[in-house]
């Protein structure tokens, strides 16, 4: 049980904060992590070589004064104020080198306080002389407290600049980063105009060299696209003629199944080109809403039975709302199609307040069309029963919500089932019947009203 248990925790991650993630603190970082590696180095590097230029110079002065003390004591003179034999305070590892006939010297401790000690032999015993090193190990200490400090001044300094140096550079990207998003919503328009990618001198800046390549992409994209729904428009536009002349001339045959053959690819292609042209319309955004209060119930089931499909309208919460009559009309009829033709019955349109749902019983949207959304050409899988569609329908719907300033969202239902959730908006506040801003007294019913409209 233990093991099982353990096996989650080692699983989990650190997770750092979300800023450690930016450029900006990610160099300050670099330049801390590379000042205080440098500053150590030669903090290092000074403390050693001032330490062993001090410590030689001490040995050398305690060798001189060991000298004369080995001269005095041959001469059986007195032997001066810091020279002894056999002091208790010598270190074993000199004391070890003087009974062995050696002279040398070595960093220790007299009364608590550095002493730089030097011995000789003498009759077998060892003849010290200790020089007081406290000065000079405060002098040590002393440097290496300026070394720290300055190299704290240095650091601060260096990511202070860094930090400063680096904000020019982040805000540039940030920048283009937000133009992107811009186009990558649809506005073509959107351009970074960094000055620096216009300068010869500034031809290595790779901030400069990135915005200049996302306008150039934006201006080659924007043009593409124009291209595009011009074609579109002029062969729409161009095919409305023969296509009046084809329907008028199928009009003139005689009665029998190939006429009605005729005639219904005649209207399938003459709603094709209509459907072109709207989306023409809509791709140049000319479309403006022509806006007005409705009841959003009542436009519903209007709108269910334009499309002459059998459609169950749930009207739970009804109220006013101000928006464009025929394009809403356009977008839930549309919907609505959608579900006939790609789903399975029962196909029910709900009205709850300002949002309007439209869901069928098929086997739900594909999961292409739940991340990237509708796509012209690219219709959603029939049920097996209906062929499929040019896709143009739900793109329409997409484009029309979009010139009324309405939200339309793509889900599937868990129980099964395709949903389109359309929220009309924002709800008319001065409604007729009710010129206080108060709701009138059909806007809530006291429970779900269904209503079938259309036929099948």
């Amino acid at each position: 049980m233990s093991a099982g248990t353990d096996r989650p925790r080692a699983r989990r991650r650190l997770r750092l904060p979300s800023w450690t993630a930016t450029l900006r603190w990610k160099a300050a970082l670099f330049i801390m992590v590379m000042c205080c590696f440098l500053a150590t180095v030669l903090g290092v590097l000074v403390h050693v070589l001032v330490s062993r230029q001090t410590e030689d110079q001490a040995r050398g002065a305690a060798l001189m004064q060991l000298d004369s003390t080995v001269e005095a004591y041959v001469a059986g003179e007195p032997l001066g104020r810091n020279a002894r034999l056999d002091p208790p305070e010598l270190p074993p590892a000199l004391r070890d080198m003087a009974r062995r006939g050696e002279r040398g010297t070595q960093l220790g401790q007299r009364n608590g306080r550095p002493t730089m000690w030097a011995v000789a032999p003498a009759d077998g015993k060892a003849l010290a002389v200790g020089q007081d090193y406290t000065q000079r190990a405060a002098v040590i200490s002393g440097l290496d407290q300026a070394i720290i400090g300055s190299a704290a001044v240095a650091i601060t300094l260096t990511l202070v600049v860094g930090l400063y140096a680096t904000r020019g550079v982040t805000r540039r990207l940030h920048r283009t980063a937000q133009v992107a998003r811009r186009i990558s919503t649809g506005d073509l328009d959107a351009r970074v105009d960094d000055p620096r990618a216009q300068r010869p001198e500034y031809a290595r800046d790779e901030t400069a060299a990135v915005a200049a390549a996302l306008d150039a992409m934006a201006a080659s994209l924007q043009s593409k696209l124009h291209s595009e729904q011009r074609f579109t428009a002029d062969v729409a536009h161009e095919l409305r003629t023969p296509l009046t002349g084809l329907h008028a001339a199928a009009e003139l045959l005689p009665p029998g199944r190939p006429t009605e053959l005729v005639q219904e690819r005649v209207q399938a292609m003459r709603r094709l080109t209509e459907d072109l042209l709207e989306i023409s319309r809509l791709d140049a955004e000319v479309e403006r809403a022509d806006l007005d209060v409705h009841r959003l119930g009542p436009l519903a089931e209007r709108a269910v039975r334009a499309t002459g499909l059998a459609a169950e309208v749930r009207v739970v919460r009804d109220c006013e709302v101000e928006t464009d009559q025929r394009r809403l009309e356009r977008v839930l009829g549309n919907l609505v199609a959608n579900a006939h033709k790609h789903g399975r019955p029962p196909v029910v349109l709900t009205v709850d307040g300002p949002a309007v749902t439209v869901r069928d019983h098929g086997d739900g949207y594909p999961n292409e069309l739940l991340a990237e959304g509708p796509q012209r050409f690219r219709s959603r899988p029939g049920n097996g029963r209906k062929g499929g569609g040019h896709g143009l329908g739900l793109t329409i719907a997409v484009g029309q919500a979009r010139v009324l300033g309405t939200t339309l969202r793509f889900s599937n239902a868990p129980d099964g089932g395709a949903v389109a959730e359309l929220t009309v908006g924002p709800p008319a506040t001065g409604r007729r019947g009710a010129p206080d801003g108060t709701s009138s007294a059909d806007d809530v019913s006291g429970g779900p009203e269904r209503r079938d409209t259309g036929t099948s």
